[in-house]
């Protein structure tokens, strides 16, 4: 991947991105705990080849914190859906501390697991080895996000968390259709928001569905 399919904005969106009627979302973070854990960068697609990065980054380090309006426009525009793999933590993220709950959304794990039964292997990395015959790496996943100055993997490590996910969607949603799950995966999505809402007041553990 050239660093041209890469571009990185410091605190925002630049003004007037399109992402068409789809884009890809993607969140790096200080950790796995909403509640305790910054947000780091969301990476987003339109499916077209280009991740573009944004990088939150706070006050006490030069930057401007969640005030990101452009971002947040994005992520609350209802006429366009935001796609995930495994968004129930994304959009947890997003709601913590931005303060604001993204719809509509589609999450393509939630996808695979509804439809891809024989196996247990729902990671993206897995999904986009099978399904699109491309390898991404998972060596910086558990990197320092909150550098305010990403490295070129880092960087090219995001982006591929993006990238793929359009194509991937495509297939997944064609195998729902075969098997006759589309509209029970559109239901699932549709409660996402609500789930990472649960998850976020302490319903993750136990599972507020659990018996």
């Amino acid at each position: 991947m050239s660093s041209s399919n890469i571009q990185l904005h410091r605190n925002d969106l630049p003004a007037g991105i399109s992402f068409g009627a789809m884009v890809a979302i993607d969140t790096e973070t200080m950790g796995l705990r909403p509640e305790r854990d910054r947000l780091c960068l969301v990476q987003l697609s339109a499916g077209d080849g280009t991740a573009h990065l944004v990088q939150l980054i706070p006050p006490s380090l030069g930057g401007q914190g969640y005030e990101c309006p452009n971002l947040r426009a994005l992520l609350l525009d209802q006429n366009v859906k935001k796609l995930f793999h495994f968004g129930r933590f994304d959009i947890a993220m997003i709601r913590q501390h931005l303060g604001i709950e993204t719809s509509p959304v589609i999450c393509t794990k939630i996808a695979a697991k509804l439809v891809r039964t024989f196996t247990d292997r729902h990671g993206l990395r897995d999904l986009c080895r099978e399904l699109l015959s491309v390898e991404i790496s998972k060596q910086q996943q558990s990197s320092d996000w909150g550098s305010p100055d990403l490295t070129p993997e880092q960087l090219a490590y995001a982006a591929s968390d993006v990238l793929h996910l359009h194509a991937l969607w495509a297939k997944l949603e064609a195998l729902l259709a075969r098997e006759g799950r589309l509209a029970l995966a559109e239901a699932c999505f549709k409660f996402l928001p609500a789930r990472a809402h649960l998850d976020l007041l302490g319903y993750e553990v136990p599972d507020l569905f659990s018996h």
